[in-house]
């Protein structure tokens, strides 16, 4: 146990659990634990886990529903946050949706779609948090969150100050926001619009076909690289002929070559080698350096320098 954890651990008290398997947690259900674990069930828990890391200057890693994270067999050295169901609420007044950063995307979007609003119908199909949603600025069918996004609620680790910000000062782009890796997304404000509920039925159940017959199952993370622009990643994974590449307990999808699939009791590190394997063919064959979209917690760097989050 380094000095901070041990800090952080003694300050955290009966808040914080000790060596948890978060790789269980994670939609890839493969990985390592992480030194000490808080599961964040009221404001006043934030405010300890803020002195906790301001005090050690422990390593803190916002989980979300770990359904864009990949975290290595060696663990992480630091504090793992979750958010606990007191910030999953849903609520719709009109054409406002305000959703807790721990609600599931597939939920918001049906129950918008059950109050005859349209405009999140695409995240039916992402099986992430919508705070997770805002810090990637997820999007799929042509949309994505800053479409919607009027403002969040964030909480900072390292400041403690709880502020509401507009979905301008956050810098969306394609799969980026500066939410930044100690700050918390609490809530999101979603405007949407009115719709019949049939039209908005039909556009979800379309969503869920298509991803039905061009996504795979199983235990993976979704896409594994950020498209380039004007390009896909898929279709460059598979110029280079890695749909089907197999690495020991991980296979990248012969359904979509940007997805990878791990076997059951498999290995995060088997991902993240046939990640490296992945790029370094596609930079190979097209000059292109793919660049990761699943976060990556406690990998080394590759022969190409396979971007690291901490």
């Amino acid at each position: 146990m380094t000095d901070a954890v041990s800090i952080a651990s003694r300050m955290l008290g009966s808040r914080a659990q000790h060596q948890v398997d978060i790789g269980a947690l994670t939609t890839y259900r493969v990985g390592g634990r992480a030194a000490l674990f808080v599961r964040v069930e009221h404001d006043e828990d934030l405010r300890a886990l803020a002195d906790a890391a301001r005090a050690s200057s422990v390593p803190v890693l916002v989980m979300g529903r770990g359904s864009n994270l990949l975290v290595a067999e060696a663990g992480f050295e630091g504090v793992a946050v979750v958010l606990g169901e007191g910030y999953a609420a849903v609520e719709i007044e009109g054409t406002v949706v305000r959703a807790g950063a721990m609600a599931s995307l597939p939920v918001v979007a049906r129950r918008s779609v059950a109050a005859s609003l349209t405009g999140f119908e695409w995240a039916v199909g992402v099986p992430g948090s919508v705070g997770g949603a805002v810090r990637m600025n997820a999007g799929g069918h042509g949309s994505d969150m800053a479409a919607c996004l009027v403002r969040i609620r964030r909480f900072d680790l390292e400041t403690g100050e709880d502020t509401q910000v507009g979905a301008e000062h956050l810098d969306l782009a394609f799969r980026h926001s500066n939410v930044g890796p100690n700050q918390l997304v609490l809530e999101a404000e979603l405007q949407l619009a009115d719709a019949e509920r049939t039209t908005a039925e039909a556009t979800l159940a379309e969503v869920v076909r298509w991803r039905r017959e061009n996504q795979p199952g199983g235990a993976n993370a979704g896409s594994v690289f950020v498209n380039p622009p004007d390009d896909s990643a898929g279709r460059l994974v598979d110029l280079a002929g890695c749909k089907g590449l197999r690495h020991s307990s991980a296979e990248v999808s012969d359904k979509h070559a940007n997805f990878i699939q791990a076997d059951d009791g498999g290995s995060a590190d088997d991902i993240f080698e046939l990640m490296a394997e992945v790029q370094r063919r596609v930079h190979e064959r097209t000059g292109i350096l793919l660049r990761p979209e699943t976060r990556l917690i406690g990998f080394g760097p590759s022969s190409l320098d396979i971007e690291r989050y901490r």
